[in-house]
């Protein structure tokens, strides 16, 4: 009996390990570029691993991703804008941004860090759209070109 490597569980883990790293290496490299804005925040890292691993997910379509992160990074600077940096502004943040991406249903869990970090980093509106839409954007669409290349949705 021959072991084969490349099983197709094999082939989806390599498949996925190197469209996570392209995505990555192309937002890291522009953040490289642009020293006058941030382009690459945590949370994008973990977006990757629901459209590359779990890409069928609820949580990892383009809708959530996109909008999830939208509201969540909304309501991490309202809440900055009306309460400063407080333990209270940090919980009504993700609280608030909890609750939209619940009734909007686009529950995206890695968007849930965004009220966290436009908190503590005193972020104005700016954010939403550099990194956050920008970034969400690039990452539904690379995942959208990449998994059809390897058809796998």
């Amino acid at each position: 009996m021959k072991l084969q490597f490349l099983t197709n569980k094999n082939k989806n883990i390599l498949i996925s390990s190197f469209g996570s790293f392209l995505c990555m290496f192309f937002i890291a490299y522009i953040n490289s570029l642009d020293s006058s804005n941030i382009w690459l925040i945590p949370p994008f890292g973990a977006s990757l691993v629901l459209v590359m691993a779990v890409q069928d997910s609820p949580l990892a379509q383009p809708r959530n991703v996109f909008f999830g992160h939208i509201f969540s990074a909304l309501s991490g600077v309202i809440m900055f804008y009306f309460l400063g940096v407080s333990p209270l502004s940090i919980s009504l943040g993700m609280a608030l941004a909890i609750l939209i991406m619940m009734i909007t249903k686009t529950i995206h869990p890695p968007a849930g860090a965004n009220p966290v970090i436009a908190i503590l980093g005193a972020k104005t509106f700016e954010f939403v759209i550099i990194p956050v839409a920008i970034g969400a954007s690039f990452i539904v669409i690379f995942a959208y070109i990449y998994n059809k290349i390897w058809k796998r949705n």
